[in-house]
């Protein structure tokens, strides 16, 4: 009688719980999701097609990114390639900074000749390969004069991605006590860059949905700097979950770790498989016994793709042609008929978990509450998305989700002056009608 009256118990206290987190969005987790386990500060998985988030732990908080902030560095080097400001042939003649910073040999770096000269090319292949420092210094003189006038632009790209808690003071992520006092103005001697995890997803699905080239770079898992010269040097991949890497995972072809004292070690992967790819970014991961290791984050990157790629998959949700229930057409003025059908023009496909497809309902938002007539076919009437109507909804590293355009599907002409006469005739008597009655029907 005790273990009833105990069980009824927990019932009645579980169940408000769980209303609440469902009333109030509190995000239920799910037993795949706890089986994670993931010893890290922050990290996310998110949908590298639509920027849906999938998993989340501590993605808002603001932490140190280290050598990811070259994602950022990528992004403005591919922008200001395609503006036709500088140019892969151009070449980099080395400067006092640039040439100190690249001697320092307990940083990653390409040595750099004091008197060498280098094309932005290679420089960027070091580091988007091997994250050498100093070339990443050089890129930032090159397109913006300076490091500290290309750090100003750094966080005004991020303002316009719309990235939050974001605080970039130099162009590598190192921490400027490495600097060796040469670091930007109008930051601290021991300053270092810092980003919540959801930002730097953000920033890598941005940097892969408008520089997708990036990947033919980020996936090479060795190359010789300089090959054939005197200066040559082999640059290893520190993703080593590439293929042929210690701890290669099929489907990985990118993007950037990073490792400092005070961001610990960080990771942003990316990896397809099966037509659908993922981003995952974890931040200061430990071993089990709360010690920071190369293995402990790409063994919780492994965790996040495994639990993505076997809970997820890209699923056709609304077929092209779809009629919005309740919203089956819309109302046409001066037309031939008073109605016109609409309907999704192209199919809506999303990742998610496959048990959950009959949880998402489209939303269809017009752009007018009516048409005026003649009206074309293919017409574009509005928009349609989807909705989760319960459980976990993380939302997307985007704006909004994606939409697909809701038109027309057939023609309705302009009725002739005739026929809009008698409407209107039609029209008048009918209020006048429901006028009298209404009139008569308040005497009585």
């Amino acid at each position: 009688m005790k273990k009833v009256w105990m069980t009824s118990m927990i019932k009645w206290l579980v169940l408000p719980m769980f209303l609440v987190s469902v009333v109030c969005g509190i995000p239920t987790v799910t037993k795949a999701e706890e089986s994670l386990n993931l010893n890290v500060d922050a990290a996310i998985l998110v949908d590298a097609d639509t920027g849906k988030i999938l998993y989340e732990k501590n993605a808002e908080a603001p932490l140190g990114i280290a050598s990811m902030t070259k994602m950022m560095t990528e992004y403005l080097l591919f922008e200001a390639i395609k503006e036709g400001k500088i140019s892969w042939d151009q070449q980099y003649s080395v400067t006092d900074y640039t040439y100190r910073i690249s001697q320092d040999r307990r940083l990653s770096n390409v040595p750099l000749r004091q008197d060498g000269s280098y094309s932005i090319r290679e420089l960027y292949e070091a580091m988007a390969i091997y994250s050498a420092n100093a070339a990443t210094i050089a890129i930032g003189e090159t397109i913006a004069g300076t490091e500290e006038n290309f750090v100003k632009l750094m966080n005004k790209k991020a303002e316009e991605m719309g990235l939050k808690g974001y605080k970039f003071v130099n162009s590598t992520g190192l921490n400027n006590a490495d600097l060796q006092g040469m670091y930007p103005a109008n930051s601290g001697a021991n300053d270092e860059n810092v980003m919540p995890a959801k930002s730097v997803a953000t920033l890598a699905y941005r940097l892969m949905k408008d520089y997708p080239e990036v990947l033919e770079t980020t996936k090479i898992a060795k190359k010789t700097f300089r090959e054939g010269t005197s200066d040559a040097i082999e640059m290893s991949n520190w993703n080593w979950m590439l293929p042929g890497l210690v701890y290669q995972y099929e489907g990985v072809d990118g993007l950037k770790t990073g490792t400092t004292e005070f961001a610990g070690h960080c990771f942003t992967g990316t990896a397809t498989r099966n037509g659908m790819r993922v981003i995952a970014v974890v931040m200061k991961a430990v071993d089990a016994n709360g010690v920071g290791s190369y293995k402990a984050r790409f063994d919780a990157a492994r965790a996040l793709f495994d639990y993505g790629f076997a809970q997820f998959s890209k699923t056709e949700i609304i077929p092209a042609g779809y009629k919005i229930p309740d919203n089956e057409t819309l109302p046409v003025e001066k037309g031939k008929q008073d109605s016109v059908k609409i309907a999704v023009k192209d199919p809506i496909s999303m990742v998610i978990k496959t048990s959950e497809k009959d949880l998402y309902k489209p939303i269809f938002t017009p752009k007018e509450k009516s048409l005026e007539a003649e009206v074309k076919k293919g017409t574009v009437v509005g928009t349609v998305h989807l909705e989760k109507t319960e459980g976990t909804d993380y939302g997307y590293v985007t704006d909004k989700a994606t939409e697909v355009n809701v038109v027309t599907t057939e023609d309705v002409d302009r009725a002739s002056w005739i026929s809009l006469m008698f409407k209107g005739i039609g029209k008048f008597f009918g209020n006048l009608w429901h006028s009298t009655t209404d009139f008569i029907g308040g005497l009585f």
